[in-house]
Parts: C-alpha cells; sequence; structure tokens
C-alpha cells in the first residue's frame, strides 16, 4: 500500500511541477484572505470535536447476535435497499490507497507552485479548515446516528464481522467525504490562482475520479448506502469548495447581491438586488 501511495504522490508531483511552465497568475496579489476572528474558532472546534468524536465513533457497544438476526431488510428505505453487499475485506484495504493518498495532495500543491508558497501557511491554515469542518460535520453525524452498514444485514458477511465495533457506523461515508475534501478543495485552489489555466479543469476531474472511485469501493464492499455515498460525496466536496471561496479576494468588478427588508405602510418584505459585473 505504501509503495502505491508514494507512486502516486510522485506522479503528481511531476504533473504540478510540469506544468507549472505553462501557467501563470493574473495579478501578482493576494488570492485570499484568513478570518482570524472566524477561522480560528471553526478550527478549534472542529479539531477539538474530531479527536473526541473519534474515539467514541469506533468503540460503540457491539450490537449481540440477537440484534442482527432481527434486522430486516425491508426496513431499509427503498432508494438504498438494493444496496446490500457482503463485507468484502479486499475492497475495504483498497479504498485506502486513495483515503492516505488524498491527504497530503493539497500541501503537495502549495510546495510546487511557486505563487503559492509564499502563501503555505496561509493555505496550510484553509486546508486545516476545511478538514476540520469535514471531521466536524462527518463524526458528529457518526457519534449521534446508529445506523447499520449494508453488511450487517448479508448472511455472507461473518456473524464476527456483523456484531463487531463498526457495525453501526454507516451514516455516513466519512472515507467518501474525506477524500473528496482535499481533492476538491486542490481543485479550487489551483483555479482560483489560475482562472486562466487550460488544465484546471483536469484537477476538478481527479477530485472526481478518487472520490467516485473510493465511493464505489465503499458501497460494493457493503459499508455504505447510496445515501450515505451522496451525503459524504456533497459535504466533502462543499467543504473544499466553499471554504477558499468565501476567503477569496474579489475584484471590484464584481456581481453582487444584496437582500434588504423593506417597509412602506402595510407591506412589509424583502428587496432583492443583483449587480452583474461589468466586463
Amino acid at each position: 500500500m505504501k509503495k502505491a501511495i508514494l507512486l502516486v504522490l510522485s506522479f503528481v508531483f511531476m504533473f504540478l511541477k510540469g506544468s507549472s511552465q505553462n501557467d501563470s497568475i493574473s495579478e501578482n496579489k493576494k488570492v485570499y484572505k484568513l478570518k482570524p476572528a472566524i477561522d480560528v474558532p471553526i478550527i478549534a472546534i472542529g479539531t477539538l470535536w474530531s479527536v473526541f468524536a473519534f474515539t467514541k465513533i469506533y468503540n460503540k457497544t457491539h450490537p449481540t447476535i440477537d440484534q442482527i438476526n432481527r434486522l430486516n431488510k425491508d426496513d431499509i428505505n427503498a432508494f438504498d435497499r438494493w444496496a446490500i453487499y457482503p463485507y468484502s475485506k479486499s475492497l475495504d484495504k483498497i479504498s485506502y490507497y486513495p483515503f492516505y493518498a488524498s491527504i497530503p495532495l493539497p500541501l503537495i500543491l502549495f510546495m510546487t507552485r511557486k505563487e503559492m508558497r509564499s502563501d503555505f501557511l496561509q493555505l496550510t491554515l484553509l486546508y486545516w479548515e476545511a478538514m476540520s469542518i469535514t471531521g466536524l460535520i462527518g463524526t458528529n453525524a457518526t457519534y449521534n446516528v446508529d445506523r447499520y452498514r449494508p453488511y450487517a444485514y448479508s448472511s455472507e458477511t461473518p456473524m464476527e464481522k456483523r456484531t463487531g465495533r463498526i457495525a453501526k457506523n454507516s451514516f455516513y461515508a466519512g472515507h467518501v467525504q474525506v477524500v473528496a475534501t482535499p481533492t476538491f478543495f486542490m481543485a479550487k485552489v489551483y483555479a482560483d490562482y489560475y482562472p486562466d489555466s487550460k488544465i484546471k479543469w483536469v484537477f476538478y476531474g481527479i477530485a472526481s475520479l478518487a472520490t467516485g472511485t473510493t465511493a464505489y469501493m465503499r458501497l460494493r464492499g457493503g459499508e455504505h448506502f447510496p445515501t450515505d455515498i451522496l451525503l459524504g460525496t456533497a459535504a466533502g466536496a462543499l467543504a473544499g469548495i466553499l471554504v477558499p471561496h468565501y476567503h477569496k479576494v474579489h475584484s471590484e468588478k464584481k456581481s453582487t447581491m444584496s437582500i434588504l427588508p423593506y417597509v412602506s405602510g402595510e407591506i412589509n418584505g424583502l428587496v432583492f438586488t443583483y449587480k452583474f459585473k461589468k466586463n
């Protein structure tokens, strides 16, 4: 597994280094601006909660054999019912490849791009914030919701596995979420630094491929239901994209939107205005 991860990381490193000759940032100015009053509490709360919750969600009370035998597939919603697969040890193991490989990718991007190296600390803090949000939301869901994994419903899965300590951690797909956050974060940051780059969509393609591959393996491995996969994908991708988006320094020629209260006699409401950016 280590060799596979190193191979992937080496390929990405060479790709980033080679593409640097073709791309240049449009203006020599800051792309993002930190908001310490907001960012620091989010990072602190997300990190501390994630550390605490991890110790809990992997030590839940084991389900009994009687509880497992009483599980009924008909109790599963119709959208998820078809996806009951037995546990696959091989797919479970392989799903950790993109899981571990994706986490350092943004840091490699920051170190290999000239324009980003000077912003390394800032970008690392933004990445930490995105991951802390991912950890906060993901572990909170698993901590508060006991949902049996699909393999717990399958008689083909050994009873020892069905009654294991993580058998109730299906909600929602943490592996998928963790892969989506760094890869989509990397894609978004690259696109913001090099908006005119012809290869920026390649990064979104990498993010989609890595996330989709992980999602497939977790689904077919009996680890998660489709709704778990969809939630994990959405939560991870949104965290990766929105954190840098809300810290981006926009130019004056930007589109603006405002919503203001309106009161006139007996008429109360909201006024919505949108100003289009100049060409």
